[in-house]
Formats: structure tokens, sequence, C-alpha cells
């Protein structure tokens, strides 16, 4: 059964670890990533994103597939599915679908507008026992056509977000989603401690977990980051496996053609993925 991610979160702010947002986009990714978890006896926030709920023929298509795997897999450990950068309509679908997490994005929005708006999903999650994501400040890269800077959020406007009652805060702290860029700056420890000097309990998460150095991942999850988003990192793992089956002619042996035998070195590789990220974590055995 799916679960909010307030109780998970909360477990691991206060136990100086991380839970990570897998990104899912389709059948194999959302299997690896589950079993994974299962294995490795860690909670897990399986995060969809607009453009991949749209890919995924549509948010119900997905409450359905996880679901099913949660009875069919015999998932024991706790799942939340959670939407990634949802603009206000999406929320609305997600929680009408069967989401239990979700994550408005309001830091496009004049600060007031962002607040007005959370104010009211704040109090519609509190009454279906959904955890809601709030963001201040806009993380860097590129998600779904929104590119930002990698800037850094007012501590002041976080604590004004973080009041609303949000279950967790997406700061900005010089982070980007996607790959870093080579004169990449690193991550504002400074903004990061002051944001939670006033956020207090709340747990913070970290988007972008790609390719930001282990030591760095492991500094933030001491000051208070207990959810750290990776998407990038399985993606290019999964086409990197793929390719190497292509190249090497598998898909012409046999049945090697099969969807099954050719998405399945991708898949064993968005696993591998998933463990080597719940390790720096620090979520291993704490489902």
């Amino acid at each position: 059964m799916l679960v909010s991610a307030k109780e998970m979160l909360e477990k691991a702010k206060a136990g100086h670890y991380a839970v990570g947002q897998f990104n899912i986009n389709n059948l194999e990714w959302t299997k690896a990533i589950l079993q994974t978890a299962q294995e490795l006896n860690s909670p897990v926030i399986l995060g969809v994103s607009e453009g991949a709920g749209k890919y995924m023929a549509g948010y119900k298509t997905v409450v359905g597939m996880v679901n099913g795997m949660l009875e069919e897999l015999k998932i024991t450990v706790p799942v939340a599915l959670h939407l990634d950068h949802g603009g206000y309509e999406a929320c609305y679908k997600c929680i009408e679908a069967g989401f239990s997490s979700i994550m408005f994005d309001g830091s496009h929005y004049p600060i007031e507008e962002n607040v007005a708006k959370t104010t009211e999903l704040v109090k519609v999650c509190a009454e279906k026992g959904l955890s809601l994501e709030a963001e201040v400040g806009s993380i860097g890269g590129e998600e779904d056509g929104v590119v930002g800077m990698g800037e850094c959020a007012d501590p002041q406007e976080c604590k004004q977000i973080a009041d609303l009652g949000v279950t967790m805060l997406a700061a900005g702290i010089g982070n980007i989603h996607g790959k870093y860029p080579a004169n990449w700056q690193g991550l504002s420890f400074e903004t990061l401690d002051a944001i939670q000097a006033l956020t207090g309990d709340m747990p913070l998460v970290l988007h972008g977990g790609t390719g930001i150095p282990a030591d760095m991942i492991k500094k933030a999850i001491n000051l208070g980051v207990a959810k750290i988003n990776v998407n990038t990192e399985c993606q290019l793992s999964f086409a990197a496996a793929t390719r190497e089956y292509i190249e090497a002619g598998k898909d012409l042996q046999g049945k090697g053609y099969d969807p099954r035998k050719l998405l399945a070195p991708g898949a064993e590789a968005i696993k591998a993925t998933v463990k080597e990220k719940m390790e720096l974590f620090g979520s291993v055995g704490k489902a």
C-alpha cells in the first residue's frame, strides 16, 4: 500500500540519513526501483514528473501499475508515489488519481501567489493524508522545459513557506537538474545552514542528486537534507547498458530482439545505480 512520505522523511531527518526519490519512466524502471528497495530494506519515493505522467498514458495508469506491483512483487517497505515538480492543475489530477505525495512547484510565481496556492494545497493534502513538498528558489538546469541557473533560495522565504505546514521543502542551494557543467560552483552549505536554522525539523529536499560528489551529499544530509532526487543517473546507466547490448550485436542473436531481453541489461543497470545511491544516502535497512 502506498504511504505518504511524511513519516519516512521525519525518521530520516532525525536519523541523519536521506530517502532517495527515484523517478520512474516506465514499467522496467518502476520494477527495478521497487525490487532494489525491497532487497535493501529501504524506504523509497517513486517520482513522476508531469512529462513522465503523460508518457505513461496518464496518472491513473501510473497509480494502477504501481499498486499492482506492490501487491504482486510483495513489496513491504514504505513506498510513496510522488508528483515531481507539479503545476497547480497537475497536483489536483494526482490527488484524484491516488498519488500518496505531491510536489507543488510554485517557485516561478511571485512569493505571495506561491504562498496562497501552497496554503490551499496544504489543507487538501492534510484532509487526505498526503505529504506535500514545496519549492522556494528555482533549481538550476532543465526540468520539463523550465531552465534555472542554480540560484540559492532566500532563507526567509523558505521559512515563510515552511510555516504554512508543508511536509518537506525543496530549496535551491546551487544544485541543478541534469549533468553538472565543468564550471559548477558546488553546493552552498551557507545557504543550507541558514535555511535549516529557520525551518527546524522540516525535512529538506535536494533536487538534482546526479553528479554531486559523495562528500557534498553526506554534508548536505548532516545539515538536514532528508530526501534526495535522482533521475539522470538512472537514465545514463540504463542507456549505457542498452547501447552495450546492441553494439555487441546481442539483439541479433536468437530472440535477442525480444523487448524483455533487450531491456533486461538496462533494468539491471538501474538496480545497480539505485543500490549505490541508497548506500550513499544511508537508507539501507531503514524500512
